[in-house]
C-alpha cells in the first residue's frame, strides 16, 4: 500500500513538475518574442536615420560646392547632427533592451540549473531504490506475496508505472540539458551584440563631435557676411510676403465665386428665398463649406481630410528646412521667421509633385520663380519655388504627378520646395499632413 501511494505521489509529482515547466516556458517564450519585436522596431529605425544621415550628406557635398559657407550648409548640418543624436538615443534605447535580455537569458538559466539539479537528484533516488530491489526475484516476491489476486496485479501495474516513470524523468533530464545549452548559446549571442553596439555608440559620438566643431566653424564664417545674408533674408521674406498676398486674393475670389454660382444655381431652382438664405447661413458659418458643394468636391475634401497625416511629400526625398508658423531664424535669434508653410531641401533636378488628386487652380509668377495652387474641394495645396511648370490652371492632377522642376540655387547649391495647405482662407501646418518618413 506505502509503495501504491508512492506510486501515484511521484506521478502526481511528476504532472505538476511538467504542468510548471511548460508554463514557465511559454512565459519566457512571450519575452523572447517581445523582445524580438522591440529590437526589430528599433533596428528599423536605426536604418532609416542612417539613410536620413546619408541623403543629408548629399545635400551638404552640394552646398560645399561653393567657397563659403552658406545658410543651407548650417541648416543641412544642423539637421545632420539632430539626426545623429536620434541615432544615438537609440542605440542607448538598443542596449537597455539588450541589457534586459542578458538579465531575462541569465535568469532563464540559473532556473534551467535549479531545475536540472532537482531532476538529478530525483533520479539518482530513483536509481537507488531500483538498485536496491534489483532481481527477478525481489520484483516476484513483491508481486507474489500480495495477499489477493487484485493487490497483485496493482503491484505488477505499480512496477511498470515506476519503469516508465524513471524513464520520462530520464528523457526530462535531457530535454532540459538541450534547453541549458541553447540558453548558454544565446547569452553568448546576446553579449556579442551588446559588445557591437558598444562598438557603434562610441563611433557615432566620435562623429557627432566632429560635426558640432564643423558646425561652430560654420556659424563663425556666416557671422563674416552677415549684413548680406540679412539682406538676402530681408529680400526674401517681401517675396513670400508678395506669394501669400496673391494666394489670399486668389482663395478669396475662389471662394466668393462658388457663392456666387450657388445663389444663381439656387434661383434657378425656384426656391430662391430659402435656398440663399441658406447659403448665407452656410458662408457666414463656415467659408470653406461653399467650396464643397458639389458632390465630386463634397468627395475629394473629404478624401483629402481623410488622408491626414499619410499624404506624401512634395518631393521624393529631402528634409524639412524650415517649419511651419513663427519661429527663431537658425542663426539669428533676434530674427523671427514667420512660414505659412514648410520648407524642404531636396537635391538639384528634384521636381515638385502633387500630394493628392485636386485641379490646378492657378499658375503663379512671383519674380522669376512660379507658384502652383492646386485645389482639393475646399482645400488647397500651394508648391512654390519652381524654376518650370508642366501643368496650367484647369489641369486635373492625380497624387504624385509631378507638376514641376524644383529651382535650384547655384550660389548656395541649394534646392528648396516650400509647400504650403489651406482650407479655405485658413492656413494649415503641413507637416501634420505630410506621412511620416518613419
Amino acid at each position: 500500500m506505502h509503495k501504491q501511494e508512492m506510486s501515484r505521489d511521484g506521478g502526481n509529482r511528476w504532472f505538476g513538475m511538467t504542468i510548471r515547466f511548460i508554463l514557465l516556458t511559454v512565459f519566457f517564450l512571450i519575452q523572447i518574442i517581445a523582445f524580438a519585436q522591440s529590437k526589430k522596431e528599433l533596428e528599423r529605425k536605426k536604418a532609416q536615420i542612417r539613410q536620413d544621415i546619408e541623403y543629408t550628406n548629399e545635400l551638404l557635398s552640394q552646398t560645399k560646392k561653393n567657397k563659403s559657407a552658406s545658410l543651407s550648409q548650417l541648416i543641412a548640418l544642423n539637421q545632420k547632427i539632430s539626426y545623429r543624436a536620434e541615432l544615438i538615443s537609440t542605440i542607448n534605447t538598443e542596449l537597455n533592451v539588450v541589457d534586459h535580455e542578458i538579465g531575462h537569458v541569465s535568469t532563464r538559466i540559473d532556473s534551467l540549473n535549479s531545475r536540472l539539479d532537482g531532476l538529478k537528484k530525483q533520479y539518482a533516488e530513483m536509481l537507488y531504490y531500483a538498485y536496491k530491489n534489483q532481481g527477478n526475484y525481489s520484483r516476484l516476491a513483491f508481486i507474489f506475496s500480495a495477499e489477493s489476486f487484485n493487490q497483485a496485479y496493482k503491484r505488477l501495474k505499480y512496477l511498470r508505472q515506476l519503469s516508465e516513470y524513471r524513464l520520462r524523468q530520464r528523457d526530462l533530464i535531457v530535454q532540459v540539458q538541450d534547453s541549458l545549452n541553447g540558453k548558454k548559446r544565446e547569452l553568448q549571442d546576446v553579449k556579442q551584440d551588446k559588445s557591437r553596439l558598444l562598438t557603434v555608440q562610441v563611433k557615432e559620438k566620435r562623429d557627432l563631435s566632429k560635426e558640432k566643431k564643423e558646425q561652430v566653424s560654420v556659424l563663425n564664417n556666416l557671422t563674416v557676411k552677415e549684413k548680406k545674408l540679412r539682406a538676402e533674408l530681408r529680400e526674401k521674406q517681401r517675396k513670400e510676403q508678395i506669394l501669400a498676398s496673391k494666394i489670399e486674393d486668389i482663395i478669396r475670389k475662389e471662394i466668393e465665386s462658388a457663392r456666387t454660382a450657388a445663389r444663381k444655381k439656387n434661383a434657378s431652382s425656384g426656391s430662391a428665398n430659402v435656398s440663399n438664405k441658406k447659403i448665407e447661413n452656410v458662408s457666414s458659418a463656415n467659408s470653406t463649406s461653399v467650396l464643397a458643394s458639389t458632390p465630386e468636391a463634397i468627395k475629394l475634401s473629404n478624401d483629402f481630410e481623410s488622408n491626414k497625416g499619410r499624404l506624401p511629400w512634395p518631393v521624393e526625398q529631402g528634409i524639412i528646412s524650415s517649419s511651419f508658423g513663427r519661429h527663431a531664424h537658425p542663426v539669428w535669434r533676434d530674427v523671427v521667421v514667420n512660414n505659412n508653410g514648410v520648407d524642404i531641401n531636396s537635391k538639384k533636378g528634384a521636381k515638385a509633385r502633387a500630394i493628392f488628386d485636386g485641379r490646378v487652380l492657378r499658375v503663379i509668377m512671383v519674380v522669376d520663380k512660379y507658384a502652383i495652387l492646386v485645389q482639393h474641394g475646399e482645400y488647397f495645396t500651394l508648391y512654390s519655388n519652381l524654376q518650370e511648370v508642366f501643368v496650367k490652371a484647369g489641369d486635373k492632377v492625380i497624387t504624385k504627378q509631378p507638376i514641376g522642376l524644383v529651382q535650384t540655387n547655384e550660389d548656395e547649391g541649394k534646392t528648396e520646395v516650400h509647400l504650403e495647405i489651406w482650407r479655405g482662407s485658413n492656413k494649415m501646418d503641413p507637416e501634420g499632413w505630410l506621412a511620416a518618413k518613419r
